[in-house]
């Protein structure tokens, strides 16, 4: 598959998290964001439809963020991130958030309106667009996070460097995400599901140092959190989008798995794509998780760097 189709399907999987309410599913949203750093202070402070059980941290916990800076989210999903950021910068400060998804954007915005605690975000804006064509000005940024969003991205070369080219010079990146620790199994490897859930689209913790440093950064760390991967099948029964069997392609930094023909007919029954509730994105990595842990493999990492 090429970039345009990879971004399509892992589009479609979060357009349908995006569309769909978290109903019956709150709780188990939320106990996922304590599993990964969101502290109760943290969910009170932002609508609970801006916590969608997608992180595998918590970035700005960790950014030293200070009243007045520019803040940057890549993959702001439904907003969590830049309404907490929001609050860390003031009024004096800016919190942006980049997503390719409509949906998300369209969700992310409503949040924003929201008035929470007596606090109403408006010094946070939202923009349409792949995190590495991002539609921002050079050097505008004191600080750029990211939650979970980076493993999903075709050409993270690409990303590394627009993150380079926003940050002011001085300016520090904070990011959550996952990493591999060493192979993953074949099928992992040949699953759109597990790519779009966040797993085999992941590089090694070495690849993910590598590519900063190239990009231009400094002072890297790559740390894992050493946090339960396994959290995320306690939110079973979330919508997404199946998308064909995967083939395998190797390749360099961030390779990408090639579709097969085996996504059936979708007039005959259970044919096609596009799966009911019961088999979206969270159900199918619970399947995954039932048949593997994890942690064996993969590793939520939180990234700090300087340009």
């Amino acid at each position: 598959m090429n970039k345009e189709q990879v971004l399509k399907e892992v589009q479609a999987g979060y357009a349908a998290v995006a569309r769909e309410s978290q109903g019956q599913k709150e709780e188990a949203l939320s106990k996922i964001a304590r599993a990964f750093g969101y502290s109760e202070e943290d969910l009170a402070a932002i609508p609970s439809d801006a916590n969608l059980g997608l992180s595998c941290g918590n970035p700005v916990a960790l950014a030293n963020l200070k009243p007045g800076e520019v803040v940057v989210d890549l993959g702001c999903g439904a907003g969590i991130d830049v309404m907490l950021a929001a609050r860390k910068v003031g009024p004096t400060g800016r919190s942006i958030g980049i997503d390719m998804t409509p949906e998300m954007i369209d969700r992310a915005k409503k949040n924003s309106r929201a008035p929470i605690q007596g606090v109403v975000y408006t010094q946070v804006e939202f923009h349409l667009a792949p995190i590495d064509e991002l539609p921002l000005k050079d050097e505008i940024a004191d600080c750029m996070v990211s939650n979970c969003v980076i493993n999903l991205a075709p050409d993270k070369r690409a990303v590394f460097k627009e993150m380079h080219r926003v940050l002011k010079p001085g300016g520090r990146l904070s990011i959550s995400d996952i990493a591999l620790k060493g192979s993953l199994p074949r099928e992992l490897e040949r699953n759109l599901h597990a790519y779009v859930g966040c797993i085999s689209g992941a590089i090694s913790l070495q690849e993910y140092e590598t590519g900063l440093q190239e990009a231009g950064f400094s002072s890297i760390r790559v740390i894992d959190t050493r946090k339960d991967l396994n959290a995320y099948a306690q939110a079973e029964g979330q919508t997404g989008c199946c998308t064909p069997s995967m083939e395998e392609r190797p390749g360099s930094l961030g390779s990408l798995p090639v579709a097969s023909d085996s996504c059936g007919d979708p007039q005959e029954a259970g044919g096609g794509c596009c799966s009911p509730p019961e088999e979206g994105l969270y159900s199918k990595l619970s399947e995954i998780i039932g048949k593997y842990d994890l942690n064996q493999f993969a590793a939520a990492v939180q990234v700090y760097a300087i340009k």
